[in-house]
């Protein structure tokens, strides 16, 4: 089967700056949906699923891996990721854990379906347009994953943003933790991907809600705007400094012809 091929993979190297940022996105998106939807939420969808299709259009359309491409696009499936975990609970009345246990499934399925097609499903390994649709795939529902489980932390079993913050930033060293024991590396990699969408949501909420709410009450709006500056100045340093480009893969012929099974 005849697949577009990429010189080199189209994510970044996974090092420190790659979960500061990542972290940070998950923040953005859960305060950036939140205030959308109190402003309106017919705008909060226009805008959520104009961003997320924009951005991976783009995304996907491209031949090598950019910085502020790339992580514009991981910023718009946070925002977009965060409204399809809240939409069942808001629209159907679904408890979170539900929709936890809904995404878990999903994920674990496109998960084994990316591994039984291409026979892996190692980040370093995006260097085909058919894997890079697997791994937005299995972004969004980490997102939608993550979301709906620091909800349910939070809310469903009451913990409350700060218990969740602790549990949460407890949980996501597990995987390094069990890695360092022998756990496969891309395992241990999307376990604490999967993590760091409650951590960062929790964190946010906790500073952005009310005190009445359990937050320290900077406002959703202020915490929105202080987090996409941050994200600006760190992109802007990965893109001037290029010290995430991934050499993990050696480079492939741009129009491959793939095996169907590999």
């Amino acid at each position: 089967m005849r697949t577009r091929a990429f010189p080199a993979p189209k994510v970044p190297a996974v090092f420190v700056m790659f979960w500061v940022v990542k972290l940070l996105t998950t923040g953005i998106g859960e305060t950036a949906s939140d205030y959308l939807g109190s402003v309106s939420i017919p705008l909060a969808a226009v805008i959520g699923i104009g961003t997320f299709c924009t951005a991976l259009t783009i995304q996907l359309k491209a031949g090598t891996y950019h910085p502020v491409r790339y992580w514009i696009t991981v910023l718009g499936v946070a925002l977009f990721g965060t409204m399809i975990a809240d939409g069942p609970h808001v629209a159907l009345g679904t408890p979170y854990w539900f929709d936890s246990i809904v995404y878990l499934v999903l994920l674990c399925a496109v998960l084994a379906w990316w591994r039984r097609s291409e026979g892996t499903i190692s980040v370093h390994s995006i260097t085909t347009a058919r894997r890079e649709r697997f791994y937005w795939g299995v972004v969004l529902l980490t997102f939608g994953l993550g979301t709906a489980v620091g909800d349910a932390t939070a809310i469903d079993f009451g913990l409350g943003f700060s218990w969740s913050i602790a549990l949460f930033a407890v949980l996501i060293v597990v995987p390094l933790g069990l890695w360092k024991l022998g756990l496969n590396v891309t395992v241990a990699f999307w376990a604490s991907y999967v993590l760091t969408r409650p951590l960062g949501a929790s964190i946010a909420d906790w500073l952005g809600k009310g005190t009445h709410d359990g937050g320290v009450g900077w406002g959703i709006g202020p915490v929105t705007v202080g987090g996409l500056l941050l994200f600006a100045i760190l992109v802007a340093y990965l893109t001037v400094t290029h010290s995430d480009v991934d050499h993990a893969s050696a480079p492939v012929e741009r129009e491959a012809v793939l095996d169907s099974g590999h």
